[in-house]
């Protein structure tokens, strides 16, 4: 597979990246459902059932579980060469990786500028005075409901650190994504649908200061028709060799 030319000349001329990624890219981690072969305990879940702070108030038993759940397998998932080929991007220029995703793929492959829009499945913190709390490792979770640990300062139970629907983005995150956004020479949209907002607006900002724009999709997206180029393939197929471009000869 040769990657096309025009995303070459993107690439090449680019000092200071921003890669926004999706769940595409964790996906070709082994990451793209919700549901394992591991356990049949959700397999009746509606993942979106457990993604809003109303259900979260309701009942937070059963979100307890899922979301440790899912912080186990994220742990045991590895990054693959997509993520590897960001991270090393990231060594030849400068690279900020702007990501939808609430794994920790990113660092682990070795990117150190890393904005996460939507929170982090390994970060906690008390419902109501949003302290920190420390979780002690993920094991397999075999039980549909637990209950969430008390917050040491007020008592409130513990929730996870990830942004929910009903709930506004981070505000600190949105200001670094933004301006990395606008300061950019290339922008890369990398395993996103670009339906989920309002993080997907954020590429906008992009198109709207002149930054080219490069998306690299298996299928047509939402942001398609804002992109420079577009590239019909996956992030660990196509961000490899658009890292082969800026390499130094001699070296691989």
């Amino acid at each position: 597979m040769n990657c096309p030319g025009n995303a070459l000349a993107l690439v090449r001329d680019a000092a200071r990246v921003v890669v926004f990624t999706g769940a595409g890219v964790s996906a070709e981690s082994g990451l793209d459902t919700y549901r394992n072969d591991e356990s049949g305990l959700w397999e009746r879940i509606d993942p979106e059932a457990m993604a809003s702070i109303d259900a979260w108030r309701r009942d937070p038993e059963p979100m307890w579980s899922w979301y440790l759940w899912r912080a186990h397998l994220a742990r045991a998932a590895e990054p693959n060469a997509g993520h590897r080929a960001v991270a090393e991007w990231g060594r030849l220029r400068t690279v900020t990786v702007v990501t939808q995703n609430i794994d920790d793929l990113h660092e682990r492959a070795g990117s150190e500028d890393v904005v996460h829009l939507h929170g982090s499945l390994f970060e906690f913190r008390c419902t109501e005075c949003a302290i920190p709390f420390e979780v002690d490792g993920f094991p397999a979770v075999r039980e549909p409901r637990m209950t969430p640990p008390a917050c040491p300062r007020c008592g409130a139970v513990v929730r996870p650190g990830v942004v929910w629907f009903g709930e506004a983005l981070p505000a600190a995150e949105w200001e670094r994504a933004a301006d990395a956004m606008a300061g950019a020479d290339l922008v890369v949209i990398v395993g996103t649908s670009g339906v989920v907002q309002p993080a997907a607006s954020l590429p906008l900002l992009a198109v709207q200061a002149a930054v080219p724009v490069l998306e690299i999709t298996p299928a047509p997206t939402e942001l398609t028709r804002f992109t420079d180029v577009s590239w019909s393939t996956t992030a660990a197929r196509g961000l490899p060799l658009l890292v082969d471009a800026v390499r130094p000869r001699g070296i691989s």
